[in-house]
């Protein structure tokens, strides 16, 4: 199962939408460098699962079939994906992303109580067809790479 990348989305802030950047630098076990969602020796130990965050492009068409235009980013996803059915990979699986390689951690992510999008149409697909991942080898990610599924990892975190 192969696919590619679409977008790459950072925010300097939490709490405020991902923007699109022409390319994202991962650092291993920290997330993507300029991220306000990486993590480090003071991040609680809860949520150093979530280092990157993907969701695919084909689920974010499901809500632009209700009539919302969406763009990259408007799900808080750092990297918008077409081609794989993410939310039916399983905990632990491997995938080669452009330079890096990411582990999957978790998929899905309870909405927070003022997410614009569920406001609008009554339903957001990111808390069932997102999912999170860690950083196993830093690197670049552009728009354009594209997407190896590796394996599941049996020892996940």
């Amino acid at each position: 199962m192969n696919g590619k990348v679409l977008a790459t989305c950072i925010s300097e802030r939490k709490g405020t939408k991902k923007h699109p950047v022409s390319e994202i630098s991962l650092k291993e076990n920290c997330g993507i460098i300029g991220d306000a969602h990486a993590v480090d020796a003071s991040t609680p130990i809860p949520y150093r699962h979530r280092q990157v965050s993907l969701l695919a492009d084909e689920s974010v068409d499901t809500m632009r079939q209700k009539g919302l235009t969406l763009q990259a980013g408007d799900f808080a996803e750092n990297i918008l994906t077409a081609g794989i059915q993410l939310k039916s990979l399983p905990i632990g699986t491997r995938m080669i992303v452009g330079e890096a390689e990411l582990e999957v951690t978790q998929i899905g992510k309870e909405c927070h109580s003022d997410c614009e999008i569920r406001r609008l149409s009554g339903h957001c697909v990111m808390p069932t067809e997102g999912i999170f991942a860690i950083v196993i080898r830093g690197g670049r990610i552009r728009p354009g790479d594209k997407i190896k599924i590796k394996e599941a990892n049996h020892e996940a975190h």
